[in-house]
Parts: structure tokens; sequence; C-alpha cells
């Protein structure tokens, strides 16, 4: 709950701060905030795509929040990086899908870029799922071994 309302929160801010496509200088030649929307999945994959993309991602995220309740509820081992991991998906899931469901695009403003190269822009959510997945990948790897 706690990634939803901070996601939600500093989308908020952003998007009624900027208009659509400006940036604010946070760290020079590092990090802005850039407010631009993406109506396509991570990293901007089927932007162009608008004929099932609404549909397609909105069933897709319901299906991956079930999948996330089940794999809780199904594991036999539950360490706190188990834990945490999914609640930091599950967390970004909802967030992004709170987009999709009242925008029908995700608002993204985390800008890094070193020079010329920019990584994607992301959010919260997209971090939380991001880092969840470390902790998932940590938990199945080394953790969930040791625990067998």
């Amino acid at each position: 709950m706690i990634v939803l309302v901070l996601d939600q929160a500093t989308k908020y801010l952003v998007s009624t701060t900027f208009n659509l496509y400006d940036s604010k200088v946070i760290i020079p030649g590092l990090f802005n905030i850039t407010y631009i929307t993406n109506t396509g999945a991570a990293f901007g994959i089927l932007q162009g795509a608008e004929r099932w993309r609404h549909i397609f991602f909105q069933t897709i995220s319901v299906c991956a929040l079930f999948a996330l309740i089940y794999v809780y509820k199904s594991a036999r081992q539950k360490s706190t990086a188990f834990f945490w991991g999914l609640s930091l998906i599950f967390g970004g899931a909802m967030g992004n899908l709170v987009d999709r469901v009242r925008h029908g695009y995700v608002i993204d403003f985390l800008d890094f870029y070193l020079g010329d190269m920019h990584w994607p822009a992301f959010n919260v959510a997209d971090s939380a799922i991001t880092v969840g997945a470390t902790l998932l990948a940590f938990h199945f790897l080394i953790i969930h071994r040791d625990l067998e």
C-alpha cells in the first residue's frame, strides 16, 4: 500500500506541477525530473499499438497481480526477501495499473542519463518492481537454496 500511495502521489505532483515534456535538472549531467507519458509497456515497448493495447495491458496486470497472490500463498518457505520482493512488485504493478485504468497511459518522470546516454524514464512503481524482482532473485538463488 505504501508503494501505491507514494507512486500515485509523486505522479500527481509531477502531472500537476509540470507540463507534458517539461524537464527540470536536479543533478546536472545525471538526473532530471521529466514529465512524460508511456502508452506502451516497460521502456515504451508497444507504444504505437493502439488497437488492443489498453485491454491487453490491463488484463496482463490483473493476471500478474493474481499470480503474485498465488505465489505468496503457495510458497512453503517465505524469507524476508521473498515477502518484501512480492510486496514491492505487487505495489508497483498496482500503481501502474491505476494509471492505465485512469489515464490509458503510465506517467513517468525519473530521467537518468550520462552525457548523451539516457536510461528510459521511469517512476516509483517501476523502481519498486525492479527492487522487488531483485529481492525475489536473491531469495530463489541464495536464500531458498539454503532453506532446503
